[in-house]
């Protein structure tokens, strides 16, 4: 359905048109340039080549074309956490669960987590429905500071072998 894949410099045009639009209203609410594009994906290439890796960014595609970004970020030698972004033409095709199962193998293998929390926009409940698919449950919110106010994000978590 779609496969994860290292980020590379070509892709700067494809993050600024997931970056954008209604995709964005609940991050920052502003696009991201070519330049910043770029920037991103310099230090997610940076961060894959340190040691002990802290950070795993990827590209999602679904055929050829990237639709998405999805990371996934250690907090703390066994607790991690993962994000997730989508180009809004993508949604409600089951992109995001299949791109965040495939990201939950990596987590509990080859990074050695035991623990993964996610959180998402209150007024972002599709999130809260991709994490559930995936088998993060809700444990509750998480208070985060925004330019013009605090606002209480659902948060989940998954355990290994859970």
């Amino acid at each position: 359905m779609v496969t994860l894949r290292a980020l590379a410099l070509d892709d700067a045009p494809a993050l600024t048109r997931i970056y954008s639009g209604a995709s964005i209203r609940h991050t920052t609410g502003k696009p991201l340039t070519l330049d910043q594009a770029h920037d991103k994906i310099r230090t997610a290439l940076t961060r894959a080549a340190e040691t002990p890796r802290a950070q795993w960014s990827w590209g999602i595609l679904h055929e050829s074309d990237l639709i998405g970004l999805i990371s996934l970020r250690r907090r703390t030698p066994s607790m991690g956490t993962i994000s997730y972004i989508f180009r809004e033409d993508s949604w409600g095709n089951g992109y995001a669960t299949h791109a965040a199962h495939q990201v939950v193998t990596v987590a509990f293998t080859t990074a050695g987590l035991t623990r993964l929390e996610a959180m998402h926009h209150p007024d972002n409940p599709a999130s809260g429905r991709v994490l559930a698919k995936t088998g993060f449950t809700h444990i509750g919110t998480a208070d985060r500071d925004t330019e013009t106010r605090t606002v209480p994000y659902e948060l989940y978590a998954l355990e290994r072998g859970a």
